[in-house]
């Protein structure tokens, strides 16, 4: 898979501070398309080390674990190397504590004015929010985007997806790059500030608009939905088009019911549409639904695991599953010119496994190295 893969990035080195989930999920972007990413945690390591321990390991694969004390005197040595050596540098704490660990954006692009410092934080940085605690729900839900339903007949519930901090690591990712392509025209840095709330509700208002009046229903479809069939299982169906309604008449004539005839119909008579249609899909076991509907070019998808999904041919031919040992991991999902964007070069770090490496990179000797770590201030 490496050799035929899509690298963008390669030569692009990246430090990344932040923790948990947004700042890391975006340097995995960068490292999956061949960006260079020293982690650096405290000799603690990073909490998400033990909160979600598998997305920390999605998400730390193709990176180098660097443990530092940055409160140690002697870590700003290391800090100030770090930021002359990188192009890129994340951190994703709550405003000024980047600051006063010594690791703030003044403080590294005095060492390297074409340092892109890209802070990822709840609220942002500025504004009256800017020191409130939170997490994904909390944006998420500030945001706009817990109240509309996602199905016809359901309440708003959350997604298991952190849409919030995993949204925000993306777009992180696409700041990242943009400033990139300015840094070649420029040949500046620049200093990016990314809330994690503010791109929840960038979502919520893309998808539903502002208007105070919006539709709760506006953006969910009474066939165009999930639902559970004979063998209890959960089926999706995808039916948006009139054609699409028409094929899956042919197979199920019980609800060609003149109401039903367009999409202005399904949808003023929705509640009695869905409740139909959640009694007839119950009569038959999801394996027949799957033949008829694929026989009669209609949508319908059953609602896997990401574990199932990783077993699908489709997956399979177009590469989206990469191996390290007993190990299995997503890739990037775009292909370039045939070649599959990103690759598996690197597993999941161990705390501090590179300390040694990535000092000697940035020209300590062994000495020095020796020193740092009896001091405290690194951990290998």
């Amino acid at each position: 898979m490496a050799d035929s893969a899509w690298l963008p990035l390669a030569g692009i080195r990246v430090v990344d501070f932040s923790l948990f989930v947004p700042g890391p999920f975006c340097a995995s972007i960068l490292a999956d398309l061949g960006a260079e990413v020293i982690k650096v945690e405290s000799p603690g390591g990073d909490p998400g080390r033990s909160y979600i321990a598998v997305q920390f390991r999605t998400e730390n694969r193709n990176k180098r674990s660097l443990a530092v004390n940055l409160k140690a005197p002697e870590a700003k040595a290391i800090v100030q190397r770090l930021a002359r050596e990188c192009d890129i540098a994340l951190e994703g704490f709550r405003p000024g504590v980047a600051e006063r660990l010594g690791i703030g954006a003044a403080a590294l692009r005095q060492y390297n004015a074409r340092l892109i410092y890209c802070s990822i934080s709840g609220y942002g940085q500025s504004g009256p929010w800017r020191e409130r605690p939170g997490h994904d729900v909390n944006y998420v839900a500030a945001a706009g985007a817990l109240a509309y339903p996602g199905q016809w007949l359901q309440p708003p519930v959350r997604s298991s997806i952190a849409i919030a901090d995993m949204g925000g690591g993306s777009a992180a990712a696409i700041a990242v790059l943009a400033a990139l392509a300015e840094r070649a025209r420029t040949g500046r840095g620049v200093r990016l500030d990314l809330s994690l709330f503010e791109t929840a509700f960038f979502w919520a208002a893309m998808r539903h608009g502002l208007d105070p009046a919006a539709d709760p229903k506006a953006h969910i479809f009474p066939v165009n939905d999930v639902f559970e069939t004979r063998d209890g299982e959960r089926l999706t169906l995808g039916i948006l088009e009139q054609h699409f309604w028409e094929n899956f008449l042919r197979f199920v004539p019980e609800l060609a019911d003149a109401r039903f005839a367009t999409d202005a119909g399904r949808r003023a008579h929705g509640d009695a549409l869905s409740a139909q249609l959640a009694a007839v899909m119950r009569t038959r076991t999801t394996a027949e639904w799957i033949a008829l509907c694929e026989a009669h070019d209609v949508p319908v998808d059953r609602c896997l695991t990401p574990a199932q999904a990783a077993e699908l041919e489709q997956i399979r031919v177009r590469g989206g599953v990469a191996s390290r040992g007993s190990e299995r991991f997503a890739l990037f999902p775009v292909h370039a010119d045939g070649a599959r964007g990103g690759s598996l070069r690197r597993g999941v770090p161990r705390l501090g496994e590179h300390s040694r490496e990535i000092l000697v990179e940035l020209g300590f000797d062994d000495a020095q190295i020796a020193e740092l770590v009896r001091s405290g201030a690194v951990k290998t």
